[in-house]
């Protein structure tokens, strides 16, 4: 299998467990970036139980709430596309009204330069997300 999600190289985890992980992307333009990854190679939301469904939007929503409070966002998108990777991920985007691209998707045509918004470490980041994790557990 050649799934670049199943084989990672040199990711940012900022939690796991044993059945998704967090990660935070390396982007110059959006340090407030992070994906949600389902550990298994699945392609869909509804390849998972019902359990494992609502583990994984509460993962998602921890990060929404961890980015929201460390980066004070204008906005947060949550995408799951999935087109060029079919591996089960969610992304996870602090948005800013001065960012390259908003208020269109990040992956649209850039509208200026754009700010990254402010600088948020990975310790931090991570120490806030496994708070909110605690707050969401099964």
């Amino acid at each position: 299998m050649d799934c670049p999600l199943c084989q990672p190289e040199a990711e940012r985890v900022l939690w796991r467990d044993d059945r998704c992980r967090v990660i935070r992307v390396t982007d110059a333009h959006y340090g407030g970036y992070c994906r949600v990854i389902w550990q298994a190679h699945v392609a869909e939301m509804t390849d998972l139980s019902a359990q494992d469904r609502a583990h994984l939007m509460q993962i998602v929503f921890a990060t929404e709430a961890a980015m929201r409070h460390e980066f004070s966002p204008a906005k947060i998108n949550l995408a799951s596309l999935g087109n060029m990777v079919p591996h089960l991920h969610w992304h996870v985007i602090a948005r800013f009204a001065d960012d390259a691209h908003f208020p269109d998707p990040i992956w649209a045509a850039a509208r200026r330069a754009g700010t990254p918004g402010p600088e948020v470490g990975d310790a931090q980041l991570a120490m806030a997300l496994s708070e909110r994790i605690g707050l969401t557990d099964d």
